[in-house]
């Protein structure tokens, strides 16, 4: 049946291989067999600059070029500088940040080219080359560019290097970028550097490209329509619950053409299209899913044309890169899954979050590629305002290591001088060379590659696993590393949250193997292959079958480098000792121990706290070290470690033999009140042991001093006249410097109060402690008795009584009387060589001052007789002078 007007670039015929199907005027047409693309690309919104884009790169050689997605900018700029002669006998690389683009791309740009993948277009993506000496479009993800930067510095018959959507800001493409500006710089100043994106400021990039043209494209664009939910869902309602009620909706509302929903994961699709054919809602349509987990023969589904409308759940892979025909309705659930790295605490995260406003507008714009379109935000226009613009660059929030480790191998020794685009934080490289470090990739001292290093670049994968495969090479079980790495590369191969049936089952597979979570991987992807990935059979045990049938081409990948690396494979069955040995030279920085056996709760290296994985199968080892730690979002966020290896302290030794050592601890303890000593085994800064041991008087003192000036202990003879003392000798040290006497200030206290605690060891032994021993002999005699006679603690009356001063910090000192008992005093008596007079506060007969001053005879002027009458009036029995 067809549906739509004609496109004069399609033919019902042929196949279709996807891409970046751009320039229509009207929908696509829809039959039941797969279009072929014809010539007559050049009207496509692109090629309107494309004089400009060719004079700019035969002067500067650098270019940025601002376009939206539906100009043809990824498949027709690299066919323009193949055309126009730009790449001599060299060809052009296009970096992609998504496999699922490179290789749909690369065989969109060969159908035009008439051709076939892998002869004049290719793609290369991890594991997957599908090019030849022919090729001179070549389509690659962005770490493949860079590893080829190490083998081929000067990067021989290269004459071009796209960066495409180059706003996803990914950590590869932004290293990869400046190692391409450094090269052009140096040793290619012919090497052409063009930069792509659909959506960013061009002003920063421009400033870091210096010299480089800026070119817009305006493309060709259809209006959206664009639609926000009245009010922000209930956070019990899940998001696939609020996109089945707008996707019928928008059927009862005579909604044509096809649909695009953005969901933020695997499991968000999968509910989202269940909850579709569910409510009936889809019934006429034809639904698929859209990630980059998927094959590529199930990828091709979701972009292939059909006989019936069909609605795509796709995560943001659909967001960029490749349009997808037909589209005329956006549903966005506004949510992606963000990977961080907690750099801090040396932990991944894994959050669900809000999509940036860039984003959004991105997605929005899928529905306008080919005609005019509808979206809807599963969000309130008010939350719209209130997100951040644009995504955070991967440098910002990804695990350096591997990235490092490339630098490193390029001789890049100084990582702050390198030329960052976003310059990462500081503690962010710190820990990924302290990684690197552990691993025996760099040397401890020169931060510089070492030949461990050096083998472990061999292989595409985070260093952890590049590790485990060369440890493997010594102990003769490759194979089994291999898959190992393989099985942690891809999606969860077990499924989580089954029933009761199912957990019984993969008990009876698992059988008693409890050393590592590893080895239960390992027998269900045995168990996948040998049903052939049955669909039925996975799901009896619950097994993801399409993440089991993926692990296959990586472990053959990995054998066939270990193989070329010349790692000792003997075919003999490996022992599951040394298997767990290599797993531990690979995570010993995540060693953890169980902090006893009635919890899962641990303490890791790096004084990290979490607990381990429930479903782990270690529960019994006191010692394990954990592939993964990951934070858990939820009512209780938990630090929770999973994929568990048992080990024996024993191996420790073996494995990192200079990574022990011995500590004497002393501390206070609060609930015996008493200062407790220890001696301490720790693998790095994780304590594997722990015995009692008696505390030096030293440490002691130190200690319960502490806890005396916290106003946790106290010593009982350390009063009122200790402190009156103290601020007397601080008096005289302020008024009477030719004295010589220096203040007692807090340092001179701690000091006092350990000379107390010296030789004890409680609460109760420093309770009963003289003190005023140790406080006044802290002056020599002389001045000591200087104290006595310039700031003493009374002075005389001329009723022939004595007043008692008070003595306060920062405050002239006082005394207090009764008016009646100083009527012959005329002025203020001095202290301190006579340099200081005193504070006289005046007191009425009911005790209460009437005046304070220092200045008797002013008092008995002025003063008096102001305040006598009043006086004398309340109290007439008292005399009065």
């Amino acid at each position: 049946m067809w549906r739509g007007q004609l496109n004069p670039f399609l033919v019902p015929s042929g196949s279709l291989d996807g891409g970046e199907l751009v320039g229509f005027t009207a929908p696509a047409v829809r039959v039941s067999c797969k279009p072929v693309f014809m010539t007559g690309w050049t009207d496509l919104p692109i090629y309107e600059i494309e004089q400009d884009v060719i004079r700019a790169l035969s002067t500067s050689g650098r270019l940025i070029v601002q376009a939206p997605t539906a100009s043809g900018k990824s498949t027709q700029v690299p066919q323009m500088l193949l055309d126009q002669g730009l790449l001599g006998e060299g060809e052009v690389i296009i970096l992609q940040p998504r496999r699922l683009a490179a290789r749909l791309l690369a065989r969109f740009v060969a159908q035009q080219r008439e051709g076939k993948v892998g002869d004049e277009v290719g793609f290369q993506i991890r594991f997957e080359d599908v090019t030849s000496p022919a090729t001179r479009i070549k389509f690659v993800t962005e770490g493949i560019l860079l590893r080829r930067l190490i083998r081929d510095p000067t990067l021989q018959g290269v004459s071009a290097v796209i960066f495409d959507e180059f706003h996803e800001r990914h950590l590869y493409g932004d290293i990869t970028l400046a190692r391409a500006l450094d090269l052009q710089e140096n040793d290619r100043p012919d090497l052409k550097v063009i930069v792509m994106s659909a959506t960013m400021d061009t002003r920063p990039l421009a400033r870091y490209m210096e010299g480089a043209t800026v070119l817009e494209s305006e493309g060709r664009t259809y209006p959206v329509d664009i639609q926000y939910i009245r009010s922000r869902p209930s956070e019990r309602e899940p998001i696939w619950e609020t996109t089945v009620t707008e996707f019928e909706r928008l059927v009862r509302s005579g909604m044509e053409g096809d649909v695009l929903i953005f969901m933020p994961g695997g499991y968000e699709i999968q509910r989202t299209i269940r909850e579709l054919k569910q409510s009936g809602a889809a019934d006429g349509f034809v639904v698929l899913p859209l990630h980059g987990e998927q094959p590529p023969a199930d990828q091709d589904k979701a972009i292939d044309q059909y006989d019936q409308p069909k609605v795509i759940v796709s995560t943001n892979v659909a967001e960029t890169s490749l349009t997808i025909e037909g589209i005329t309705t956006v549903i966005d659930s506004g949510l992606a899954r963000v990977p961080r790295f907690d750099a801090h605490r040396g932990i991944n995260t894994l959050w669900i979050e809000k999509i940036s406003t860039a984003s959004a507008d991105q997605r929005a714009g899928r529905a306008g590629r080919t005609a005019p379109g509808h979206c809807v935000r599963l969000w309130t226009e008010k939350d719209q305002g209130e997100r951040r613009p644009s995504d955070d660059p991967e440098v910002k929030r990804l695990d350096l290591s591997e990235v490092i480790l490339t630098l490193k191998a390029a001789d890049i020794e100084d990582l702050t001088a390198f030329r960052w685009l976003d310059r990462p934080e500081p503690r962010a490289l710190e820990l990924a060379e302290a990684l690197l470090v552990d691993l025996g990739a760099l040397d401890e001292k020169t931060r510089s590659l070492t030949e461990t290093g050096r083998r472990m670049l061999a292989f595409p994968i985070h260093p952890r696993y590049a590790r485990m495969l060369i440890e493997a090479g010594e102990r003769d079980c490759v194979r089994a590393v291999a898959l190992i790495a393989a099985l942690t590369q891809g999606r969860d191969l077990l499924l989580r949250n089954q029933n009761r049936q199912v957990r019984e089952r993969r008990d009876e597979l698992f059988g008693d193997r409890l050393e590592s979570d590893f080895f239960r991987l390992i027998q269900a992807w045995q168990l996948a292959s040998t049903s052939r990935y049955s669909t039925g059979r996975c799901r009896d045990y619950g097994i993801h079958a399409q993440a089991a049938r993926q692990v296959g081409t990586l472990f053959d990948s990995f054998v066939r480098i270990a193989e070329n690396e010349g790692l000792q494979m003997t075919g003999s069955s490996p022992r599951d000792e040394d298997i767990r040995k290599c797993v531990l030279a690979g995570f010993a920085d995540h060693l953890a121990r169980r902090l006893d056996k009635g919890t899962l709760r641990c303490e890791v290296v790096h004084r990290r706290k979490g607990e381990l994985d429930r479903d782990s199968a270690v529960r019994d080892h006191e010692l394990f070290v954990a592939a993964e730690i990951h934070e858990i979002e939820g009512r209780d966020t938990r630090v929770v470690l999973a994929l568990a290896t048992g080990i024996e302290e024993a191996w420790l030794a073996e494995v990192f033999p200079d990574a022990f050592h011995e500590l004497e601890t002393v501390h206070y303890d609060r609930t015996s009140r008493r200062v407790v000593g220890e001696h301490l085994r720790l693998f790095r800064d994780l304590t594997l042991d722990r015995r009692g041991s008696d505390p030096s008087p030293e440490r002691a003192a130190e200690l319960l001093a502490d806890e005396v000036l916290k106003g946790e202990l106290t010593l009982k003879h350390w009063d009122h006249s200790i402190e009156q003392w103290i601020i007397r000798v601080n008096f005289l040290a302020e008024h009477c410097p030719d004295l010589g006497m220096e203040p007692i200030g807090d340092d001179d206290r701690r000091t006092m109060t350990r000379q107390i605690c010296h030789g004890a060891f409680s609460q109760k032994d420093i309770r009963e402690r003289d003190v005023k021993t140790v406080v006044h002999g802290w002056l020599a005699a002389p001045l000591r008795a200087a104290v006595d006679r310039e700031a003493p603690v009374q002075v005389a009356m001329p009723d022939g009584k004595r007043a008692r001063i008070l003595y306060a910090a920062g405050q002239p000192p006082r005394i207090s009387r009764r008016i009646q008992d100083i009527y012959d005093l005329r002025e203020s008596p001095r202290i301190g060589m006579r340099r200081v007079l005193l504070v006289v506060e005046i007191l009425g007969p009911n005790m209460r001052a009437v005046q304070t001053t220092q200045d008797m005879a002013g008092f008995w002027a002025d003063t008096y007789p102001k305040i006598k009458k009043e006086l004398q009036r309340k109290y007439p029995k008292h005399e009065w002078r």
